[in-house]
């Protein structure tokens, strides 16, 4: 049974420590959250033994083996480094910090220390985003000439919420954009150049349209937003088919192949949960190993995004404290 600890009390801790329980080699020890209160309330709703109102603390745990990193973008890298530095395995929310060079130094860190390291891109352990890779990779529709993503809805224009908050890494590329950069990086790997438009409000991208181009001339059309209700879907388009995917395409529950000349081929799949136990138990199974790289999410590739919406932020003129 391996030990966690979740960092942080928010609506995506509560969603992953949810389907933490689903994996049976996974046991939430401790939870910590910037108030003693707050912790002792998660705890309490998730049956979680420990409890604790200062992260140093949950890092100190020695009974605490992955430290699985839920707070604001901001705070990733220290908290992480903290981990790594106390010698626990860190799973930690997507992006893994808000800059390339961050990025960099924890990858550095974990390397250095020996210990595991993932940045939390949950829609890469889905069973359907899996096989949507292992198909693309076998030429089911072909060559790869384009891929097409977007995600995107409308938030409310809060000054004081950390998504209009550039001291909290707001924007739409790191909450949103990263899935689609994600999802193509993952198909076609970093592109040869990026082109980038977006509109900025309070210092932060509300909407961003992002065009990657590849050196054998195939091209991605990615979008994010703060400000529109986007259809949240994936396209793959290739030289003998095309894959369509449904929203949310970040959890997919099916998608659909279409070659002319052949029936439409439907994959689907229920889900249990929220669909991040996949995570959940990809980590767990690695840490069990041994392993401080996972083979779907490896340091290398997680650098690799950043280095794509570092150039794509730097281009809209977004700038972080």
């Amino acid at each position: 049974m391996t030990k966690w600890g979740v960092v942080a009390t928010g609506r995506i801790a509560d969603l992953v420590t949810s389907d933490m329980a689903l994996v049976p080699d996974a046991e939430v020890l401790a939870v910590s959250s910037r108030s003693t209160p707050k912790a002792e309330q998660f705890a309490t709703r998730h049956g979680i033994p420990r409890f604790y109102g200062d992260y140093h603390d949950l890092v100190a745990d020695p009974d605490v083996e992955v430290v699985y990193v839920a707070t604001p973008h901001s705070s990733h890298y220290i908290v992480a480094r903290n981990a790594l530095l106390a010698g626990k395995a860190v799973l930690c929310e997507k992006p893994i910090t808000v800059s390339l060079k961050d990025a960099e130094r924890l990858a550095d860190l974990a390397r250095k220390q020996n210990v595991f390291l993932m940045e939390a891109m949950w829609t890469r352990f889905n069973p359907l985003i899996k096989l949507v890779r292992e198909m693309v990779a076998d030429g089911v529709i072909g060559a790869v000439r384009s891929v097409h993503a977007d995600l995107g809805t409308l938030f409310a224009h809060d000054p004081a919420h950390r998504l209009w908050d550039p001291a909290a890494g707001g924007g739409s590329l790191l909450d949103l954009g990263v899935y689609p950069v994600s999802f193509t990086h993952m198909l076609l790997g970093e592109p040869r150049s990026i082109a980038t438009h977006g509109t900025l409000i309070d210092g932060v991208d509300a909407e961003a349209a992002l065009l990657l181009r590849y050196a054998n001339g195939s091209f991605a059309q990615l979008s994010s937003s703060l400000v529109g209700h986007y259809p949240m879907t994936a396209t793959v388009v290739g030289t003998a088919g095309r894959i369509e995917i449904p929203p949310p395409f970040y959890r997919p529950t099916e998608f659909t192949v279409i070659r002319p000349g052949q029936p439409d081929e439907t994959h689907s799949m229920q889900i249990d949960g929220h669909g991040y136990q996949y995570q959940i138990a990809e980590v767990t199974k690695l840490v069990q190993a041994g392993r401080t790289e996972s083979p779907d999410m490896p340091l290398e590739e997680t650098l690799a995004v950043m280095r794509t919406l570092d150039e794509a932020l730097d281009q809209l003129g977004v700038s972080y404290p």
